[in-house]
């Protein structure tokens, strides 16, 4: 209680301290390293100006509140661009900055959320008459959403911490240039926390040269700061746990949410606020029931009783590590479409190593045993059972794009 005490006001660094203290956290030095920076930040951030809730034009929220009040000129602290494999922590310590940062009004978001988010207010934006779009802080003729979009974020978070970030989808890479222009330039302060060094954003990605110029700009106004200590917490938080669960009943799924708890550092209490995900496909949207520091939720039904393809299930062993599969059915010859759709979905999660924990009616060898495309099911029969090995299971995920 002491040491939660001298932390109150005190920096990330502090509390990082405090819980390697008591015990809750094991000293890591790269995460140490990484706190230190953020230590930094978060001193910059102490008495920095909020973008104003009135309508204002960049150039005068710059000139008001980027002079201090001496006269000399107070720059924006340079934003934080945190890389490094899965299960170093990034998101942890991320959220030990969150909760500490000086500032009243700010923001934690998944990016694809974020992202989501972005292209709803457009849709609105682009419907509102004149009329809305002046009671809603903009022009009437101010048909290009993107500025008036970013002033309606800037105006509800001057600091902006987004986990995950990564783009896979090519409407997110045409407006991310103009969109973080914008917040750069009225004084958004950001920590992002990523897979993927900025080089490697969009990679293969459709006119992926029109992207570059994003990149080189979050390169100029972020500091990139890798994260690749040689513990992989979440491989930690799973070993010795099985992959496989049958049958399908209580006790399967009582260890299932047990896993997820442990991947996701979540506890039951907070079940009420576990959060929905989305994965974009070529314009359409894939629901995530679950989906949790790159750990994603779904039924058997969801995901093989829906008209799903390729393309869909190798979006989602893109953009998660981890996939908890329940309630996977034993098929026969007259759920060929299914089981198509399940070889399909497990070639995809095998070949980025997606680590796959899932409850079934019945073993690998009974899911699938007389039906068209059976003597190929064999092939699925032995991924899923090489998936349960520790070998498999502490291979890094890979990602294509």
């Amino acid at each position: 209680m002491a040491e939660a005490a001298e932390c109150q006001g005190a920096g990330p660094l502090a509390h990082y301290e405090a819980r390697v203290a008591d015990g809750t956290l094991k000293r890591d030095s790269d995460q140490a390293r990484v706190m230190r920076h953020l230590d930094a930040l978060h001193r910059q951030l102490i008495d920095y100006p909020e973008i104003r809730s009135e309508s204002v034009s960049i150039r005068s929220w710059r000139l008001s509140n980027l002079f201090s009040p001496g006269g000399s000129r107070r720059e924006a602290p340079k934003s934080l661009y945190l890389y490094g494999g899965v299960g170093r922590g990034k998101s942890m310590i991320m959220d030990l900055f969150f909760e500490t940062a000086p500032v009243k009004k700010k923001r934690r978001v998944h990016f694809h959320e974020f992202m989501a988010d972005i292209h709803a207010r457009m849709k609105t934006w682009r419907g509102m008459s004149g009329q809305e779009r002046i009671e809603a802080g903009g022009k009437p003729d101010e048909d290009d959403p993107i500025p008036p979009v970013a002033r309606q974020i800037a105006r509800e978070a001057t600091l902006l911490c987004f986990d995950e970030f990564q783009v896979t989808d090519v409407a997110d890479a045409m407006i991310l240039g103009r969109l973080f222009t914008q917040f750069f330039d009225m004084g958004v302060v950001f920590v992002v926390t990523s897979n993927r060094i900025p080089d490697a954003l969009y990679e293969g990605g459709l006119n992926r040269q029109l992207f570059l110029p994003f990149i080189a700009m979050l390169k100029e106004k972020m500091e990139l700061v890798a994260m690749n200590g040689p513990t992989d917490y979440r491989l930690d938080s799973i070993k010795g746990a099985k992959t496989y669960y049958t049958p399908v009943d209580q006790e399967s799924t009582s260890c299932l949410q047990a896993i997820f708890w442990r991947l996701t550092g979540l506890s039951p209490d907070d079940r009420a606020m576990v959060p929905s995900g989305s994965v974009t496909v070529q314009g359409r949207h894939i629901f995530v029931p679950k989906s949790v520091k790159g750990v994603a939720v779904f039924s058997f039904k969801r995901l093989c009783k829906n008209p799903l393809g390729a393309a869909d299930y190798l979006a989602i062993a893109e953009a998660y590590h981890t996939v908890i599969l329940v309630a996977v059915p034993r098929m026969g010859p007259e759920s060929r479409n299914e089981a198509k759709r399940f070889v399909t979905l497990i070639d995809a999660l095998y070949e980025a190593n997606v680590n796959l924990f899932c409850s079934a009616e019945v073993g690998p060898d009974e899911l699938y045993p007389k039906g068209d495309g059976s003597f190929e099911f064999e092939r699925t029969v032995s991924r899923l059972i090489e998936m349960q090995s520790e070998a498999y299971v502490a291979t890094p995920h890979v990602r294509k794009n």
